[in-house]
């Protein structure tokens, strides 16, 4: 591991020289130095807001800052561009993990490690910063711990045991160091939650207009003190809190318990998780949105746990140039959702479509679904902007010859409000969720079924998921297999496209699936109406998996720059 000190004393210029204007309203060329920085406590709190832009926070990131989704490395999508010219994604799905335009690779790597050099500065320097009333140093230091842990699990998880920081490295430091294992990595991270969630339980911040901030109580709450009352805070909106801890605590927990970190199937490590979990639940601070289709588009909702924070978007970036295809007034529509992970969708009687009595016909494929499906996908015949999506050859919507278009004969409707078409001046929210109620309620059924086979609450936190999605309960009866199946089924739908699919193959080393021949579907156009048949996709369009991909290699460069002292990952 290497870290390239000049650059820092650069970053520190360029993160508060690029912040807004009143920031740092200095005469032109005078130098913002380090002992300026933390000498101010204003500018040493934006110091540690910065800390914040190094989190995976957005749908397409993979170029560009709005192209690439993880979910088009498995089942859940491809990219419809030539794999030259859409190499992010094509070198995992070929099995380049070390190619360096792997950008979830290499690009995390990086990006991770610059988060948590920033952080451990700031961390450094609390107690020599002159705090006012005006702000809270606690929590301030909480949401670093925060963050550190937020950045090593994007490595942990990845990676595996990475070289674990407490601090910024000095000029004199040796930065030649070896990885830490997997383990210690593990209980690096769960030692910042502890701190971290030992903070957000007992802090309170009390703004001078009277306001209490407690982290403790809700990510957009505050509250009035006397009389009870509760207001939006622009300020704090969004930061992580008790929750949002508990819930990256729970998704690492999910982790080591899955069969990629615990082959052996070692019940008490899905128990933790499950207690984790619950914990979550018994705090009775969430629950679900009512209405799955809306749940992206609230400005703020008891499901979720923890956001990023927007405006509404306009009609740019990933929308009009990843996500809109050219019929709708986009420039490509990039993300086309695959025929293995429409074929995902049970009808709307509980029955999954290969099931006798389900009542599928092939003919007929979009009639009659788990109501999700229509909440996620676009699909030919479908209304949509006051107009029949068009998806046979010659349609609008289906140009054969023009990369720009759907190769699956699908869209990604959770990700296309359907204000948005060329022309459009309006916009809506589209959050990207961190950790929302609904990831919380699956992964306890998830862990308690794996610790206790599917016992009465098992079922109970499924149907809450099925229930709110208009969905029968499951049958009674279940093996612990079969209701391991329902719950994999289950996170495939209700997590479409929000970059969960991807992590849940690998960790429970889901090969089949992810090796699985990727299929789109072929709509012709008749005098009478649509004949549909499932085809696979070309050979481009196919995943090369191989057992080494279920843990990503360190970028070759930090290898090659360590002098022989970091070793590389199994198989690479």
């Amino acid at each position: 591991m290497t870290f390239p000190i000049k650059l820092f004393i650069f970053t520190i210029f360029v993160i508060l020289t690029s912040c807004k204007k009143e920031f740092l309203q200095r005469d032109p060329g005078a130098p913002i130095t380090s002992d300026n920085v933390f000498s101010d406590p204003v500018l040493a709190s934006r110091f540690a807001d910065n800390a914040f832009n190094y989190t995976l926070d957005d749908f397409g990131r993979m170029s560009q800052g709005y192209k690439g989704t993880t979910g088009q490395f498995c089942d859940e999508a491809i990219a419809s561009a030539a794999a030259d010219s859409y190499p992010f994604v094509s070198v995992i799905t070929t099995g380049k993990l070390l190619d360096p335009t792997a950008t979830d690779v290499a690009g995390v790597y990086t990006r991770m490690y610059q988060g948590i050099r920033n952080v451990n500065v700031m961390l450094s320097k609390m107690d020599s910063v002159p705090w006012t009333s005006l702000q809270n140093p606690n929590l301030i230091k909480a949401q670093m711990l925060f963050l550190r842990s937020m950045y090593y699990f994007e490595l942990v998880k990845r990676f595996g045991g990475v070289v674990l920081l407490d601090k910024a490295p000095g000029l004199a430091d040796n930065i030649d160091l070896p990885r830490n294992t997997y383990d210690e990595t593990v209980n690096f991270i769960m030692k910042d939650l502890d701190e971290a969630e030992k903070i957000f339980t007992t802090e309170v911040f009390t703004l001078p207009s009277g306001l209490v901030y407690s982290p403790d109580v809700d990510w957009n709450e505050l509250t009035l003190v006397p009389p009870p009352a509760q207001a939006k805070s622009s300020s704090n909106y969004g930061r992580p809190t008790t929750g949002g801890v508990r819930a990256l605590r729970l998704r690492l927990l999910m982790l080591d318990a899955s069969p990629l970190r615990n082959p052996a199937g070692t019940a008490a490590k899905w128990r933790k998780a499950a207690d984790a979990a619950k914990v979550i639940i018994n705090s009775n601070r969430y629950s679900l949105l009512p209405n799955y289709s809306a749940l992206l588009n609230q400005s703020s909702s008891f499901e979720y746990i923890m956001i990023k924070v927007r405006g509404p978007r306009s009609f740019g970036g990933i929308l009009s140039d990843f996500i809109v295809p050219p019929s709708s007034g986009g420039a490509q529509g990039l993300l086309n959702p695959t025929q293995n992970h429409v074929d995902l969708y049970e009808m709307n009687n509980g029955k999954a479509i290969n099931e006798p009595g389900s009542g599928y016909n092939p003919q007929d494929p979009y009639k009659n679904r788990d109501p999700r499906f229509y909440s996620n996908l676009i699909y030919n015949d479908l209304t949509w902007q006051t107009r029949k999506i068009q998806m046979y050859d010659g349609g609008t919507d289906y140009q054969p010859a023009a990369a720009s278009t759907t190769r699956t004969r699908y869209y990604c409707r959770k990700l296309w409000p359907e204000i948005y078409k060329g022309g459009t001046t309006q916009g809506v929210l589209m959050n990207f969720i961190f950790f929302r109620y609904g990831e919380v309620l699956l992964n306890y059924a998830e862990a308690l079924n794996e610790a206790d086979g599917p016992i009465s609450d098992v079922y109970t936190y499924v149907n809450q998921i099925r229930k709110r999605a208009g969905m029968p309960d499951l049958p009674t009866g279940l093996t612990k297999d079969q209701m391991r199946a329902r719950i994999h089924n289950e996170r495939a739908v209700e997590f479409a496209f929000e970059e969960i699919r991807w992590w849940d193959l690998l960790r429970w080393k889901d090969a089949e699936t992810i090796k699985a021949t990727v299929n789109a579907m072929n709509v012709v156009k008749t005098a009478t109406g649509f004949t549909y048949n499932v085809v696979p996709l070309p050979a481009l369009y196919q995943r090369d998996f191989t057992p080494r991909m279920f843990i990503y290699p360190i970028p070759r460069a930090e290898i090659d720059k360590s002098n022989g002292i970091m070793k590389q990952n199994d198989g690479w």
